[in-house]
């Protein structure tokens, strides 16, 4: 399933970009630039100096060990190694750099061009609570949250505005995304070791221990319209997903369009996602995200200035390559077409495959690959950057593919992305591909009815099918007189001397 890749103007457009991440996303973004006729610099750390994105791009800078702290996050290394090689722009991807203001500032300083919104916008963006409260001053309803950030040392402030908002609620770093530093809680007594965890976690990311607070409404949907914005004041919208269906804050499941909307809440959380864009000064690719509860009402929660690991199904319904109008815009092209020529049709959904055990609480796994066979037939869309023999690392993101398929309506795509599901397969580690075959047959998800659950949680549900039960012991008891067949029991030479007979005779 391709997207088609439109004429750009040349004499604006780069001659070559840095890719400031790995893995998936830095694949995605060289496959598009080199159909652009865009030449790319790869960047690694010692774990990734035979990874795939290094392969396809032009070329390669090893920027350190790694750790991201000591590598994919050391904002002077990679402008150094965009000047050294000749880069004109720097594409963030997701995660690592992607909402750093600090390295959309060191871009411009360079004289390198950041593929994302500038500098300021950036900033204030990356201030989840600081765009909360601009939102508000606009008449743009927000959810519930607590007026700022709060340290480690702040534990008595932080339990009261827990109190004042009340729960369920998010505590959530005030920096980054992709659900990272982030936990729900549902009762007061799970605060203070949410609270413990959240800072750990987003020190160790972020390197910015500050929280803050955010209602949440459970059971709930979680929404998001795709924005794209030129330098020139042009802005339009590609529909928008629903990603509801998560684990520990990342999303599994995605879809486009959202099920839980109807046709007049649609066309006003899109309205408002555009003025939101434009009240934020957006250029190039955002999101805007929402919340919303089971009686229809949406809440803004935040923007992210920059593509989003869920973008495939926006592509598969609107045929746009997102990244490919990421990198046109940077290079100062206006957008070119307005609202009434953007097309939605058909259904898109997507699954994300990890490299986690859900049968061992979900610890990450990590290895050589022995297999890895992807599904394939009619719009199914596999991004990934491993094959068959690829390392995978413990130190980086577990994501290892993303399966995406669209149909013309969504029983369709239901059926295909569960067939897909099932011939894809892994071996060699650990995938949660078990808990997304769970998924995709699960009955309300695949009648559409369906929402965040009260515990923010999916879990692997027991084997009950009596069918598939009687068919495993069967298995089991194959390979087990299987292995017996072939081994030949052998007495041990010392067995056949008699030393065992000798030393129980009793003394004379």
């Amino acid at each position: 399933f391709s997207l088609p890749v439109e004429k750009t103007g040349q004499e604006t457009m780069f001659s070559k970009i840095l890719i400031a991440n790995r893995g998936e996303i830095a694949c995605r973004v060289i496959k598009t630039a080199r159909a652009m006729g865009v030449k790319t610099v790869a960047v690694c750390s010692d774990a990734d100096r035979s990874a795939r994105h290094v392969a396809l791009a032009d070329e390669a800078v090893h920027i350190g060990p790694a750790p991201a702290r000591e590598s994919y996050l050391v904002i002077d290394r990679l402008i150094e190694a965009a000047r050294r090689t000749g880069a004109e722009g720097i594409h963030p991807g997701y995660g690592f750099l992607s909402e750093n203001a600090a390295f959309a500032d060191a871009c411009e300083a360079a004289g390198i061009v950041f593929i994302g919104p500038p500098a300021d916008v950036v900033s204030i963006l990356s201030r989840k609570v600081d765009g909360m409260i601009a939102a508000e001053a606009a008449g743009v309803r927000t959810t519930p949250h607590s007026p700022r950030g709060y340290a480690r040392d702040e534990m008595d402030a932080i339990r009261a505005a827990a109190a004042e908002l009340g729960y369920p609620l998010f505590v959530k770093s005030c920096l980054g995304g992709r659900g990272r530093g982030a936990r729900v809680v549902m009762q007061p007594e799970q605060l203070d070791r949410a609270i413990q965890r959240a800072q750990t976690e987003s020190e160790r990311i972020y390197g910015d221990s500050h929280i803050y607070l955010e209602r949440t409404f459970l059971p709930g949907h979680q929404l998001e319209v795709q924005i794209l914005a030129d330098g020139q004041g042009g802005i339009v919208h590609l529909g928008e997903r629903e990603g509801s269906i998560q684990r520990g804050n990342q999303k599994l499941f995605e879809e486009s369009p959202a099920p839980s909307l109807s046709p007049a809440r649609r066309e006003a959380l899109w309205a408002q996602a555009v003025e939101l864009a434009r009240q934020f000064k957006i250029v190039g690719a955002a999101t805007v995200e929402f919340l919303a509860d089971m009686d229809g009402a949406t809440y803004f929660t935040e923007i992210k200035p920059r593509i989003q690991v869920e973008h495939l199904v926006t592509e598969m319904v609107s045929r746009r390559d997102i990244v490919q109008e990421q990198i046109r815009i940077a290079a100062g092209e206006p957008l070119g077409y307005g609202q009434a020529d953007v097309a939605l049709s058909g259904w898109a959904i997507a699954c994300r495959i990890h490299a986690e055990d859900p049968w061992n609480h979900y610890l990450p796994s990590a290895g050589r690959l022995i297999e890895f066979r992807q599904p394939g037939g009619p719009c199914v869309r596999v991004d990934t950057f491993v094959t068959a023999g690829s390392e995978v690392s413990a130190n980086y993101d577990p994501i290892l593919a993303k399966l995406s398929v669209w149909a013309g309506d969504r029983d369709t795509a239901m059926r295909r992305i569960d067939r897909a599901v099932r011939e894809f397969h892994v071996t060699g580690i650990e995938t949660n591909l078990a808990l997304l075959r769970q998924i995709t047959r699960h009955p309300d998800i695949v009648s559409g009815v369906y929402a965040m659950s009260p515990s923010q949680r999916i879990e692997m549900e027991p084997l009950t099918d009596e069918r598939i039960r009687h068919d495993l012991a069967v298995l089991a008891a194959i390979a087990y007189a299987s292995r017996s067949l072939t081994t030949r029991p052998v007495t041990p030479k010392h067995a056949a001397s008699g030393w065992h007979r000798e030393s129980r005779r009793v003394p004379s």
